[in-house]
C-alpha cells in the first residue's frame, strides 16, 4: 500500500496539483491519466521518492519495495541483460554479487564460511534461488531470447533495451509497481502478455499509458489529473470516460438552472420592487438571490485538437495495385513477391512483429524509397497523403517559425490569418503559434504532421505509427477523424482500440508472405488464436 497525504506541486505560479490525498490498495492497478503536462509522470516520481513535493508526504508500509520501471536506457550498458533484470531487487542483487564474490575466493576462510552461511539465509529469503528463473520467464515473455541474455546492454537496441528494463521492474514481485508507458516499443503479442501478467499480480500498480485498450484490460481504478487535483474512479478507463462526461454534462445543467433561476429572480425583483404590494415579496427574492451561489463551468487541462480529413475528390475504380514487390534493408528482406490490390473504401491495418517491414513498405508507396524488384500503381484518382514514423528531416530547418513551416503545405491562396486558425484549432494557439519548428516535442511535431495532411486534401492516407508521441485526447481525436473518413486508409499501429475501431481489413506481413482479410481486428485476433489451436486451416496455410 502507498498513500500521497496533503501533496501539492506547483511550478512558478502554476498549480500541477495541491491538497491531494489518495490510498493506493494492494490488489489493485490504477490507470493515472490527464492531459499532456498534468503532471502524471511527475507524481509518479513523487511516488517513487525521485521527487519531493512542495507539501505533504508519500507513506509507505514498512519494508515494502518500490519498482520503477527506469527510463534511462543507457544506465545499465555495461551489466549484461541477466543482470540489469536482477538488479530490479537491489538488495537480491547485492547478496548475489557479494555471495558470487565470495564463493569465487581462492582462499575460503572460516570466516568466509559464517559469512557465506548468512548470505545463503538471505539469498532463501528473497527467493534467489528461483531468480534465474524467474528472470528467463520474464524475458521469455517480453520477447527476449535465451541466445542474448548474457550480451550486454549496450550490444542491444532501442526496443529490446526496453523490453530489459520492462522486465527489470516486474522482477521480484515488488510490493508496489510504478511504470510510465510500459507498451511503447511493444508488438501486440508482447502487451498482450503484459497484460495477462499484470492481471495476475496481487500488489499495488500504478501506470501511465497512453493505450486505451490496455487501460480498460488491466485496470480496477483510473486517477485522474485535471483541474489541479487528482480525482479516483473505480473502474477502468472506459467506464471513467462515461463517468467523466456524465459528470460534466449534469454539471453544466445545474449551472444552466442556476442562471435560468437567478434571471427570473431578476427580472422579478425589477419589475415589482417599486410596486408596494409585491415589495415584499420582492425583498424576498432578493434575498434569494443572494444566497444563490453560480459556479463557473471549471476549466479542464484537456484539449481536443480538431483533425478532420477531407478528400477533394472521391477515389474512382483503382485505388492502388502492387505485384511481386520484394525489398532488403542491410541484407535482410522485408517482404518478398508481395501482391495486393486495395479497393474502394478499404481502411486497411497492416499488422506483424517486423514493424520496419510496414515502415519498408510505406516508404515505397509514398515513392520515397525504390523497391528491389515488383511493381505497384496508384489509381489516375488518387492523391495519397503520408505520415512517416520519423519525421525528423521535416523539422531541422531553425529559421522556420511555425506558421513559415505550416505555410510551406498551404494553399497559395491563403494567408497568415489562414494559417494560424489552422495552427489555432490543432491546439497551436497565440504565442504557440511563433515558436521554432525545430524545438518541437514529440506530440507537437506529430500534430503539425497531421495539419500537413489535412490541408493535401488527399483521398488517400497512409499512417506509419501515428498514435506514438500523442497524448489520449489527441488520439481520441485522430481515431474519430479516421472512422469518419469516407475513402481509403492504410496504416500500421500497435494501439490495439484504434486499430480495432479504424480497419475493416487487416494484412499481416510475415516471413512467409501475407495474410489478407477483410475483417476488423478483433476478428482477425480471434481467428488467429484459433488457428493456432488447430481450428482454421486457412491461417495455417498462409
Amino acid at each position: 500500500m502507498i498513500t500521497a497525504s496533503n501533496v501539492a506541486l506547483s511550478y512558478g505560479k502554476r498549480v500541477i496539483f495541491q491538497d491531494v490525498n489518495i490510498k493506493f490498495t494492494p490488489g489493485n492497478c490504477y490507470g493515472l491519466i490527464g492531459a499532456n503536462g498534468a503532471g502524471k509522470s511527475t507524481f509518479l516520481k513523487i511516488l517513487a521518492g525521485q521527487l519531493e513535493p512542495d507539501r505533504g508526504e508519500i507513506i509507505r508500509g514498512p519494508g515494502q519495495r518500490i519498482a520503477v520501471l527506469n527510463q534511462d536506457q543507457f544506465a545499465f550498458d555495461e551489466h549484461t541483460v541477466f543482470n540489469t533484470v536482477i538488479i530490479g531487487h537491489k538488495k537480491l542483487y547485492k547478496v548475489m554479487a557479494e555471495r558470487e564474490a565470495l564463493y569465487s575466493k581462492p582462499d575460503f576462510t572460516e570466516e568466509d564460511g559464517i559469512r557465506s552461511g548468512e548470505l545463503e539465509a538471505k539469498f532463501g529469503e528473497m527467493n534467489g534461488y528461483e531468480a534465474e528463473a524467474e528472470a528467463a520467464v520474464l524475458l521469455n515473455g517480453l520477447g527476449i531470447p535465451e541466445e542474448m541474455r548474457q550480451k550486454k546492454m549496450k550490444e542491444l537496441d532501442g526496443s529490446d533495451k526496453v523490453r530489459v528494463l520492462l522486465a527489470q521492474a516486474l522482477f521480484g514481485n515488488p510490493d508496489i509497481l510504478l511504470l510510465d508507458e510500459p507498451t511503447n516499443h511493444l508488438d501486440l503479442k508482447t502487451i498482450t502478455w503484459l497484460e495477462n501478467f499484470l492481471s495476475r499480480f496481487q500488489n499495488t500498480v500504478i501506470i501511465v499509458s497512453h493505450d486505451r485498450y490496455f487501460l480498460n484490460q488491466v485496470c480496477t481504478h483510473m486517477a485522474d489529473i485535471d483541474y489541479g487535483k487528482i480525482q479516483v474512479y473505480v473502474g477502468n478507463y472506459d467506464f471513467w470516460y462515461e463517468a467523466g462526461q456524465l459528470h460534466f454534462r449534469q454539471k453544466k445543467t445545474e449551472i444552466k438552472k442556476a442562471k435560468a433561476k437567478a434571471e427570473q429572480l431578476k427580472e422579478f425583483i425589477q419589475r415589482f420592487s417599486s410596486n408596494a404590494s409585491k415589495a415584499k415579496q420582492a425583498t424576498s427574492r432578493k434575498k434569494l438571490l443572494e444566497k444563490l451561489t453560480i459556479e463557473n463551468m471549471p476549466i479542464s487541462s484537456r484539449k481536443y485538437p480538431y483533425i478532420v480529413f477531407k478528400p477533394e475528390r472521391p477515389c474512382g475504380d483503382v485505388i492502388l495495385e502492387i505485384n511481386g514487390l520484394s525489398k532488403e534493408i542491410g541484407g535482410v528482406s522485408m517482404f518478398e513477391d508481395l501482391t495486393l490490390t486495395v479497393n474502394k473504401g478499404d481502411k486497411i491495418a497492416f499488422v506483424g512483429a517486423n514493424s520496419l517491414a510496414k515502415t519498408t513498405l510505406f516508404q515505397i508507396l509514398a515513392g520515397e524509397l525504390a523497391p528491389d524488384k515488383g511493381s505497384f500503381r496508384w489509381g489516375l484518382t488518387i492523391n495519397n497523403a503520408y505520415f512517416p514514423k520519423e519525421n525528423n528531416a521535416y523539422f531541422n530547418n531553425e529559421e522556420l517559425d511555425l506558421i513559415g513551416w505550416l505555410r510551406q503545405f498551404a494553399p497559395p491562396k491563403e494567408n497568415e490569418s489562414f494559417v494560424r486558425g489552422f495552427l489555432g484549432k490543432m491546439l497551436f494557439s497565440g504565442e504557440e503559434a511563433m515558436k521554432k519548428a525545430s524545438v518541437l516535442s514529440g506530440g507537437e511535431r506529430v500534430r503539425c504532421m497531421l495539419s500537413k495532411m489535412m490541408l493535401s486534401d488527399a483521398n488517400a492516407l497512409i499512417l506509419d505509427e501515428p498514435t506514438n508521441h500523442l497524448d489520449l485526447e489527441s488520439i481520441t481525436s485522430l481515431n474519430n477523424a479516421l472512422m469518419a473518413f469516407p475513402e481509403v486508409v492504410l496504416f500500421a499501429s500497435y494501439d490495439h482500440q484504434f486499430v480495432s475501431t479504424v480497419a475493416n481489413r487487416v494484412v499481416e506481413i510475415t516471413p512467409d508472405g501475407i495474410i489478407d482479410v477483410m475483417m476488423d481486428f478483433d476478428e482477425y485476433l480471434a481467428m488467429k488464436e484459433a488457428s493456432l489451436s488447430g481450428e482454421n486451416g486457412y491461417l495455417r496455410a498462409c
